[in-house]
């Protein structure tokens, strides 16, 4: 098990568990099935107490994943699985990944009375250990901490996955979400008024452009750290840097000069457009290294 840092963000973690166990009624609950006791806001889990997400912002994840009934979508650390019924209410598959079986069994209950049994399941797993392979959409409400360790597995998923997290960026506690050297999100939203966790943070897995693109009019020299893109351009005048290279999902621009290039990757090829003062045409480069 990680060491538990009492790092900032995780006080404020635990703040707000306080607060919210003040607010619950008292008395006893009803024993959940298999005879797992009812979870109580702020119980310890393995690597994070669990706090549950606001609905407000259960909402705005899905939005900003655009999840509907075409995608499978994974919550990881899923709690009491109101993230994955309200995906299924969509009409998506869902599958929650929780280690705590009492909160796997408050899932379970959640989902039959939602009536979305079938499209939903909950895993009692560690979540670094699960396959995310066929996921769509990813959701977490973690901590840094795990959210840095995550972000290798996160990051070589198929291009397109959108990963949307509660709260914390992928950069580690250290790093600042806009970093050089992190992976910047490619959307963020903070509701107002704010419902305990306000914010939501979006990205798109972007496809793996690194190496040499060749075409018949020149040779694009690529490197990559996560979306953003660098590298030279040569052609028969000569070899000059390109500007503003980023990549989402698989979609890719850069800049040189005055001409843009836009374009999208399939496999080993893109397919794009150029555009110059002049006009537009189309491009087409094939990788060769």
């Amino acid at each position: 098990m990680p060491e538990k840092r009492d790092r900032p963000g995780h006080a404020a973690l635990r703040g707000a568990v306080a607060l919210l166990l003040m607010t619950l009624v008292g008395g006893v609950q009803p024993p959940l099935a298999g005879g797992q006791t009812q979870p109580v806001v702020g119980q310890e889990g393995k690597d994070v107490p669990w706090v549950p997400t606001p609905d407000e912002l259960v909402d705005t994840m899905l939005d900003m994943g655009q999840v509907s009934a075409d995608d499978l979508l994974v919550d990881l650390g899923s709690g009491d699985g109101r993230l994955v019924v309200a995906a299924a209410r969509l009409g998506a598959r869902a599958i929650g990944i929780e280690i705590e079986p009492n909160l796997v069994a408050r899932s379970i209950e959640r989902a039959t009375e939602a009536g979305v049994s079938d499209l939903t399941e909950f895993v009692t797993a560690d979540l670094f250990e699960y396959d995310l392979s066929q996921a769509t959409v990813i959701t977490l409400f973690l901590l840094p901490d795990l959210n840095l360790r995550l972000r290798p597995i996160l990051y070589g998923l198929k291009p397109g996955t959108r990963i949307v997290s509660n709260t914390w960026h992928l950069n580690g506690w250290d790093d600042e979400p806009e970093s050089a050297d992190g992976w910047t999100p490619d959307e963020t939203v903070v509701l107002t008024p704010c419902p305990t966790w306000c914010t939501a943070m979006l990205w798109i897995v972007p496809a793996k452009m690194q190496g040499t693109w060749s075409w018949p009019d020149g040779e694009l020299r690529l490197s990559q750290r996560f979306e953003r893109l660098s590298g030279t351009l040569r052609t028969a005048v000569g070899t000059v840097p390109i500007a503003d290279g980023q990549v989402r999902g698989n979609a890719i621009a850069f800049r040189v000069g005055v001409i843009d290039y836009t374009g999208t990757v399939s496999d080993d090829r893109i397919s794009g457009v150029t555009r110059t003062p002049r006009g537009s045409v189309d491009w087409n480069a094939t990788r060769s290294q």
